[in-house]
């Protein structure tokens, strides 16, 4: 019987997603071959870790499978690359990798080899995935209903978990070569049909590809959820989150279903009942009630009153002036300040997704208007001046946004009731929303605190600000001098990163070194998987260092050889798609 590849599923969700769907399936029958997987007799139970079921789907392959999907993803318009956004989501991630790989999950043959990225799409729908290879995509509807960043933290152990546990190998490679065309089918049907919010369209599109089939990959991927959520619940309790965390965000995730949930095929999703995850994850935590569910824009379920016995050990509820903590933070602070500057920190993050997920001139509206919410405590407060402020900006309506800016400010540099790291948080906002109107001695003053620490949201910022305040080629600013020394530090380690190459290619620009601009160009576009777009502008580079004048012989040997790199690459992956012709 066929098994559900879990994580190939859960990424064809949302605008957009059914080339890399197709891609997914398609880069998985490239690399396997004719005959390549045996046909595998229906399973009730998960294969033990040292089966040759995933061995049959080497490491290899499958980073190679996942690298593929990436490319497709990376080009598709609801992948969002934001430096600010992301580096909070890496800061909950990195802890989360670092336990895995202390409690063994991470073995050696996949440490090294696999990714361990997390990544952004666009789409107000609560959900995350994960891809082969280590990645993990997050839409931003999923931060946008996470109170803290224990709730988060929860779900982005579970799906490193089905990494970690290889879950995507396992169900992949008992799959012949035709039942993975079927489930292509089914798979893009699906998208097609989901579009349209018809049950009717769903039951004709299941009926025509074998459904009886895909019950039984439900029942397998049945089993690997409830792995996934008792090995994510140990990795992130073992990373110093609040165990509680992991049942309130089941219970937002089952409130999100019951109001977009439309009724097609119930049995076709992905995860088991949310009814059951919860009651297992309590068990766990030792809850013995429902966890207070912290609605859309509440810090707690109770504003006020006498500190209630904590639910998730044995200290009672944490407290701070002003402010209830929400029981799944409970467990993971020293002290109650410390607490209150996580979920700012947190209150900020989730603003940016929420303004994030949809740029529609009448959704920035009504988040501009967040600004007249005087409800609430602190961290409701920050939460709608971050947001008013990220509209007002993206509505180039700079007062409001400056008001809303110094407004927030005030909050997370409150004393002791503040946050230092939601003040940086909001102050880069500010810088990026002074740049965007083209004031970068502002920007600069604005963020002069923290330019040069080291961390990408900064690096990005100190470059755009010199590039605004030299318009002109000048070989001898000392600005751009030192941006172009720290970026090509951080793209030597971080060879992924495209913001940083474009950055980097106008820095080399308007330092007047046409040759390395153009590298950076093509590496940008590399970054982002459009080899094609990489190769013209190495060929550019190439045509520019034989049409005379000075040229740097180490500069136009860099491209040559890239050149020839890159056109490799795309031979053989024409090749591989050839083969499956």
């Amino acid at each position: 019987m066929n098994r559900r590849p879990p994580a190939l599923m859960s990424a064809a969700k949302g605008p957009g997603w059914r080339r890399v769907a197709a891609a997914a399936l398609a880069g998985v029958l490239a690399l396997s071959g004719p005959g390549a997987w045996a046909p595998a007799g229906a399973q009730s139970q998960l294969p033990a870790l040292g089966d040759t079921d995933s061995a049959e789907f080497t490491v290899g392959t499958e980073k190679k499978v996942g690298d593929e999907i990436m490319r497709e993803i990376h080009a598709d318009p609801d992948y969002i690359d934001d430096p600010l956004l992301l580096e909070y989501l890496q800061s909950v991630w990195q802890p989360l990798v670092a336990a895995s790989r202390s409690l063994g999950n991470i073995t050696a043959d996949i440490d090294q080899r696999f990714a361990w990225e997390p990544f952004l799409v666009r789409d107000a729908s609560v959900n995350a995935f994960a891809l082969p290879g280590g990645y993990v995509g997050v839409h931003l509807g999923l931060i946008a209903i996470t109170t803290t960043r224990d709730e988060l933290a929860s779900v982005l152990a579970h799906e490193m978990s089905h990494v970690s546990q290889r879950h995507i190998a396992r169900s992949i490679s008992g799959d012949s070569k035709r039942s993975l065309v079927g489930l292509a089918a089914l798979v893009l049907g699906l998208l097609a049909a989901s579009k349209s919010r018809s049950p009717d369209a769903m039951a004709a599109v299941v009926t025509g590809s074998q459904a009886a089939t895909i019950q039984g990959q439900l029942n397998f991927s049945r089993d690997v959820e409830r792995e996934a959520d008792r090995v994510g619940f140990q990795v992130m309790t073992s990373a110093g989150f609040a165990p509680g965390g992991m049942a309130a965000m089941f219970e937002k995730m089952d409130h999100s279903m019951r109001l977009n949930d439309f009724g097609g095929f119930p049995y076709l999703r992905s995860h088991p009942l949310t009814v059951e995850r919860i009651g297992e994850a309590r068990a766990r935590a030792g809850i013995a009630p429902a966890a207070p569910r912290a609605s859309d824009g509440e810090a707690s379920a109770a504003r006020a009153g006498a500190s209630e016995p904590s639910r998730t050990g044995n200290a009672d509820t944490a407290r701070a002036p002003g402010l209830t903590l929400p029981v799944t933070v409970i467990g993971t602070a020293s002290d109650p300040a410390s607490v209150r500057a996580r979920l700012l920190e947190h209150a900020v993050a989730q603003a940016r997704a929420r303004v994030l997920m949809d740029t529609r001139v009448d959704a920035l509206r009504r988040w501009q208007g967040r600004d007249a919410d005087r409800d609430g405590n602190a961290v409701d407060r920050l939460r709608a001046l971050s947001e008013s402020g990220i509209a007002s900006t993206a509505l180039r309506d700079w007062p409001r946004a400056d008001a809303a800016y110094t407004a927030a400010l005030a909050i997370v540099r409150a004393g002791a009731s503040g946050s230092a790291r939601a003040e940086r948080a909001v102050a880069l906002m500010q810088a990026q929303s002074l740049l965007d109107r083209g004031a970068p001695a502002k920007a600069a003053e604005a963020m002069k605190a923290y330019s040069g620490d080291g961390s990408r949201p900064t690096l990005l910022l100190d470059a755009q600000i010199a590039l605004i305040a030299t318009p002109t080629v000048t070989p001898e600013s000392a600005a751009l001098k030192a941006n172009a020394s720290a970026l090509q530090t951080w793209v030597a380690i971080h060879p992924g990163d495209s913001l940083a190459w474009s950055a980097l290619a106008q820095t080399w620009g308007r330092l007047g070194a046409p040759l390395r601009s153009i590298r950076a160009e093509a590496e940008a576009r590399y970054a982002l998987g459009d080899l094609l777009g990489a190769v013209d502008r190495l060929r550019a580079g190439q045509r520019l260092a034989r049409g005379g004048g000075p040229v740097d012989f180490i500069d136009a040997s860099v491209l040559d050889s890239r050149l020839r790199a890159i056109e490799a690459q795309r031979r053989q992956i024409l090749a591989e798609q050839h083969a499956t012709r």
